[in-house]
């Protein structure tokens, strides 16, 4: 069974970026529900037991058509919720390794544009869905990407390293409609240091 992962962090300690109210309502109500669907499903299925969030998402089209649509919703807002929480931290401010600077220069060609195209993919996503970093299987470059809904990089041979998750929940509270600052303001407490462990794995 699929578990709420616990915060690596104090949600209080994320303002002025996120609110604690907003951790509540989307961490313990958004999230949670999404972990409680799953797991309905996953008891009530033998074919989706004993598999892996990622083995769910990649394999959902090979399920009985019933169930694809249920199965990559909740396991593909599970997973991007997952790693959403994973690259958020409240040591703030924190800034890349210069062995990581590079490897952003060398892909986006500074770390200023890096950020102006991810802000500008969340903020072009029409609807909700998630601004993705990710590192191509196949090139091992680094790309950036949006998806709609639960759909994530794992449905088109990329692994994901780092997301901003721009459904309205995820800033309504204490944006409002202005989720181009939402976007940047996400910068000061983005957990740099999982972002390049996740990179480190998979290249």
């Amino acid at each position: 069974m699929f578990t709420l992962p616990k915060l690596n962090f104090n949600p209080e300690n994320l303002e002025p970026a996120i609110s604690a109210a907003t951790i509540s309502f989307h961490y313990g109500k958004h999230h949670q529900t999404y972990v409680n669907k799953l797991n309905e499903l996953v008891e009530a299925n033998i074919e989706l037991q004993n598999k892996t969030l990622v083995q769910l998402i990649q394999n959902y089209k090979q399920l009985p058509a019933p169930l694809q649509s249920a199965v990559l919703n909740n396991a593909g807002q599970v997973y991007n919720h997952n790693l959403y929480w994973e690259s958020i931290t409240d040591e703030k401010n924190q800034t890349p390794s210069n062995s990581f600077i590079e490897i952003l220069i060398q892909n986006f060609g500074s770390v200023e544009e890096f950020k102006l195209l991810i802000e500008a993919t969340g903020l072009t996503q029409f609807g909700s869905g998630w601004a993705w970093l990710s590192v191509d299987n196949e090139t091992k470059k680094l790309v950036i990407s949006k998806t709609s809904n639960a759909e994530s990089p794992l449905l088109y041979n990329q692994t994901p390293i780092f997301t901003i998750d721009v459904w309205e929940h995820a800033y309504y509270l204490g944006y409002q409609n202005r989720r181009a600052d939402y976007l940047k303001d996400m910068w000061s407490i983005v957990n740099w240091s999982e972002i390049e462990r996740k990179y480190t794995e998979s290249i």
